[in-house]
């Protein structure tokens, strides 16, 4: 607990085109991982564009590690079928929050972090004051499956009594 940083908000909001790994469509549920944190959305059932709309809270302790994001298909007599993987790191999202940036107008972009073969991102990825917190929107392609992206946005919350960034 001393390690502590922060919390990192993570909601994922919803998958766009996944990949059919039963019969006519899938039951998807992401996994987010960091370190040896490992959290799960609900699984939603028959559906290639999945809206989760789940929060997951990831406890920063290394901002330097990446998030990885599975994508699973749900099965009930046989092992859950990958349905692709994506990861991204934090660091920017983190330099932003360290700004404390304080009376911005709703909306303001701060940062702007571009598709590359360094990350994930299938578009544009805007960091954002928004009713005066931190926002990260994130378009995600999913690597190791012929089709697939995941929409997700990060919000960082601060503890009262952690180290802080």
């Amino acid at each position: 607990m001393e390690n502590l940083m922060g919390l990192l908000r993570i909601h994922v909001i919803r998958g766009v085109n996944l990949a059919v790994r039963d019969v006519c469509s899938s039951d998807p549920y992401v996994v987010v991982k960091m370190g040896k944190q490992k959290l799960k959305t609900r699984v939603i059932k028959k559906n290639i564009n999945p809206e989760w709309n789940d929060d997951l809270t990831l406890s920063i302790v290394d901002p330097k590690l990446p998030v990885l994001i599975r994508v699973y298909d749900k099965d009930t007599f046989s092992l859950d079928d990958k349905m692709g993987d994506a990861e991204f790191d934090i660091s920017q999202f983190i330099e932003v929050v360290k700004m404390r940036l304080d009376n911005l107008p709703s909306g303001t972009i701060i940062r702007k972090i571009q598709p590359c073969r360094e990350n994930c991102l299938a578009e544009e990825s805007c960091i954002v004051w928004a009713n005066g917190k931190v926002v990260q929107n994130l378009f995600l392609r999913l690597k190791h499956v012929e089709t697939g992206e995941v929409e997700l946005q990060l919000e960082w919350i601060d503890i009262p009594g952690s180290r802080g960034l």
